[in-house]
């Protein structure tokens, strides 16, 4: 009789401003853990905000609450072998550090990825059209331009993802888990 060894599950938290290549990263890093066979989810934070958070907005106690809501969801996939890839932009570090703890509690591995990208950059990018909507002044709150965005102190990785391409962003992810023996 053979035995399976239980996969092993974690949080991937890749956090930073709007635009600076959370879910370019997390997409490419779960194709490839797919194709290595492990069991991934990715809760891209624009999905989640539109169906299980639904009805939030977007002052500190909402944001607040979209991740604790995200960060539950997370560990508990990760608890059950999942690797959870999880591209929010998260502002806030005592939410953050809320869902940190949250896995410790747990004994559920989590691994911090700050996606560093200068938000000059993330503007220039400007995938949703966000910056070019808040210049125009038809918004209003846009973390990291008028509304505030507090960068992780220490996290386990910092991607400067205007000085690589989005592959090797992800490969450095995927290298850190490796290292961590989460693979």
């Amino acid at each position: 009789m053979t035995t399976t060894a239980r996969a092993q599950g974690a949080t991937v938290w890749l956090t930073g401003l709007p635009s600076a290549g959370k879910t370019t990263v997390a997409r490419l890093l779960g194709d490839r853990l797919k194709a290595e066979g492990h069991r991934v989810e990715i809760l891209d934070g624009d999905e989640i905000r539109r169906f299980l958070s639904a009805g939030l907005g977007f002052s500190r106690a909402d944001r607040n609450t979209n991740v604790q809501r995200i960060g539950l969801v997370s560990e508990v996939l990760a608890r059950n072998g999942v690797l959870s890839l999880v591209p929010v932009i998260a502002p806030y570090a005592d939410s953050r550090e809320a869902v940190r703890k949250r896995h410790e509690a747990s004994s559920t591995p989590y691994v911090e990825v700050h996606v560093a990208t200068p938000v000059q950059v993330c503007g220039e990018r400007d995938v949703k059209g966000l910056y070019a909507r808040q210049a125009a002044g038809q918004l209003v709150g846009l973390t990291g331009v008028d509304d505030p965005y507090e960068p992780p102190v220490d996290p386990d990785l910092v991607l400067a993802t205007q000085h690589q391409t989005p592959t090797e962003s992800a490969d450095a992810v995927h290298a850190l888990l490796a290292e961590r023996g989460l693979l």
